[in-house]
């Protein structure tokens, strides 16, 4: 059920409930009021019969030994007791009083249908009131909590953006008011500037770092070129190719990130260009075709893409590794453990790779991948096959 539900039932139960009660409590008091009156009126008329009588005058509102008096005042009354009833008999309701006189039992009359009849149109004004008060209350309830329902969800939504990457998204400016609601996307706006500050940060960081590096690798590469022949000068120059490779990738993340990357596109037919990326790997890969169909992307990048995640399955995964075209959707599938929890939880995170001894992660092979994506506006998604290993799926976006 939803806050805004939970509300506007809280409002409509405790407003049922209220009305209900206040209503009983008027109509309880109505009712007493009348008898009570009624009553009051009947002993005056008593107390005046009992004059008359006692000076030897006829009352018209009073009888003797009225056969139509209730039974049980009959016997009060006999047992030489004053007392009032109200009853029901074929004249309708009244309200009798008796007395004990010589020699029998002196009882008037008042009818209380006038007054029943006053205490009935008083419940049906109860119960218009009750209705109306219920109706406009749970109004207003549902209203205030349409409100701030309303309030959390444009929070909401834009909490969901700055989790999607959107960090300078701001809600206080879409959440009005100052109470709890605008609070909390005041300090909403406080953690998504402070994290959009960490990640440029950050992204400086990699950035500078990778420039700073290029400059002192390039003569690495130069010396180790001109190393006399042998073996260390083998491994100098494949650890020197290494790192070049690292600042490279770097280079790379950081113009990712800086957002200022855009498509090369041209039509291709997909089969072709998928073998044309497995061919430059030169990695053992069964390919799979399903449909094939001519897509508008960019080339170099789907190749940057399709060859990292071809690369990640070999290193991390197992043999055999497919791929698979169906349209424009290319899985990636090797038959190894498949991808960490963190990784399906959060997605790639760069300077973190899934080998043992280097603690678990991905490095920034799959980072590189999914920035590519977001440039030419396909979606990676990673997930782990029912049968096992990893699953990489690359979906082209529409023409």
């Amino acid at each position: 059920m939803t806050l805004r539900r939970q509300i506007a039932t809280a409002v409509a139960a405790i407003s049922v409930l209220v009305a209900v009660a206040v209503g009983l409590l008027v109509h309880q008091a109505m009712i007493r009021q009348h008898v009570d009156q009624a009553r009051s009126s009947a002993l005056t008329a008593l107390n005046s019969a009992l004059t008359d009588y006692g000076r030897g005058l006829s009352n018209p509102v009073a009888a003797r030994d009225d056969p139509a008096l209730p039974t049980r005042l009959h016997d009060l009354a006999a047992g030489g007791r004053e007392g009032t009833v109200l009853a029901t008999d074929q004249q309708g309701e009244s309200m009798w009083a008796a007395a004990p006189v010589q020699g029998g039992v002196l009882s008037v009359r008042v009818d209380f249908t006038q007054d029943r009849r006053a205490i009935a149109d008083l419940d049906r004004i109860i119960l218009l009131t009750v209705v109306a008060a219920v109706f406009t209350t749970v109004l207003a309830g549902v209203l205030v909590a349409d409100r701030i329902s309303r309030r959390l969800r444009t929070a909401a939504t834009a909490a969901r953006g700055i989790a999607a990457g959107g960090t300078d998204t701001r809600i206080g400016e879409l959440v009005d008011g100052k109470d709890e609601v605008a609070d909390l996307a005041a300090a909403v706006d406080l953690m998504s500037r402070t994290l959009h500050r960490r990640l440029e940060d950050e992204q400086r960081f990699t950035a500078d770092v990778a420039h700073e590096l290029r400059t002192p690798l390039t003569g690495l590469v130069t010396a180790a070129e001109l190393l006399p022949p042998g073996r260390p000068t083998q491994l100098v120059q494949n650890r020197v190719q290494a790192l070049r490779a690292l600042v490279e990738d770097l280079l790379e993340v950081s113009r990712l990130d800086a957002d200022v990357e855009s498509p090369d596109l041209s039509a291709v037919p997909l089969e072709r260009a998928v073998r044309r990326t497995v061919t430059l790997t030169g990695l053992d890969v069964q390919i799979g075709i399903t449909s094939d169909q001519e897509v508008r992307t960019d080339l170099r990048r789907l190749d940057r893409i399709l060859g990292n995640l071809l690369l990640n399955a070999h290193r991390h995964g197992a043999g055999p590794v497919e791929l698979h075209v169906d349209g424009r959707r290319i899985t990636v599938r090797d038959h190894g453990p498949g991808y960490p929890d963190d990784l399906l939880d959060h997605g790639p995170q760069r300077f973190r790779t899934n080998a043992p001894e280097r603690g678990r992660g991905h490095g920034l092979g799959l980072t590189i991948a999914t920035g590519h994506t977001r440039v030419i506006g396909a979606t990676l998604t990673f997930a782990n096959h029912p049968a096992g290993g990893a699953l990489a799926t690359l979906t082209l976006p529409p023409d």
